[in-house]
């Protein structure tokens, strides 16, 4: 069983002036065949722990560890962890003009295969992870996210999570702007993914409504840079009818209003 460990993790986003503080202590296992849900308000800290994990260089890490089967997740380079089997789907999938999607999972998948594809294979792949994300064939073609819908941009970041097959896949925010039936698609993938039983799923979410599609074995409650509280999925219900107020009040320093 492979384990994603992140212990006493502080991390700080460089700006132009000072370092600002964004984790402050995150403690959170993952292990193969689990799906954890990390919810939280905006600014609490959700997409900065996906983007530490992947090494954006926009983040700095001050302390505490990330081990990936005991091997030091924060000594790797971006490549290196993406060969150790992490991978990260982006909030805001960035477009990549003049290189098409076939050419750009072929070089990812080489990449992390240690080896190309067969181009038979290969082309049979990636045509029935399209249809399966219910994407037309003839977007292999075109490059990569340019003038793809929000939908259809999401839906190709389960595509590539399907042909890398990762071990543990971070998905930040992949049901945002999509309507109830890409939802289902997307969902639908991740599911795919996970039911092989040996791979581990961080979802990171505002919203319940994906949690209805995707079931978690683990909910986490994010609230100014740290774990408020986790349990399982009757914590999404409880979070969906109440609310964050609680845990931000809470968190709010010692006289503030």
């Amino acid at each position: 069983m492979a384990t994603l460990q992140i212990r006493d993790l502080h991390v700080s986003v460089i700006t132009d002036e000072a370092p600002i503080e964004i984790l402050k202590g995150v403690d959170l296992t993952v292990a193969s065949g689990q799906t954890h849900a990390i919810m939280g308000p905006n600014g609490s800290g959700k997409s900065t722990l996906a983007y530490s994990l992947a090494g954006h260089p926009k983040y700095r890490i001050t302390s505490g560890t990330v081990t990936l089967d005991g091997q030091d997740v924060l000594a790797m380079t971006v490549d290196e962890r993406a060969r150790a089997g992490l991978f990260l789907a982006m909030q805001y999938p960035v477009e990549v003009p003049g290189v098409s999607m076939s050419n750009f999972l072929r070089t990812a998948a080489t990449a992390v295969r240690g080896q190309a594809p067969a181009i038979r294979t290969w082309v049979k792949e990636v045509k029935g992870a399209m249809i399966d994300l219910d994407i037309d064939p003839e977007f292999a073609e075109r490059s990569v996210n340019e003038g793809f819908s929000g939908g259809e941009k999401k839906r190709h970041e389960i595509v590539q999570l399907e042909l890398l097959n990762p071990r543990f896949a971070i998905l930040d925010e992949t049901d945002s702007g999509l309507d109830i039936d890409a939802l289902r698609v997307v969902a639908a993938g991740v599911n795919r993914f996970s039911a092989q039983g040996d791979r581990g799923v961080l979802l990171i979410t505002h919203y319940i409504r994906i949690l209805r599609y995707i079931k978690p074995d683990f909910v986490h409650v994010f609230v100014a840079g740290r774990v408020a509280e986790q349990g399982g999925q009757e914590l999404a219900e409880q979070l969906e009818a109440e609310g964050y107020d609680r845990y931000v009040r809470a968190a709010a320093p010692a006289g503030a209003e």
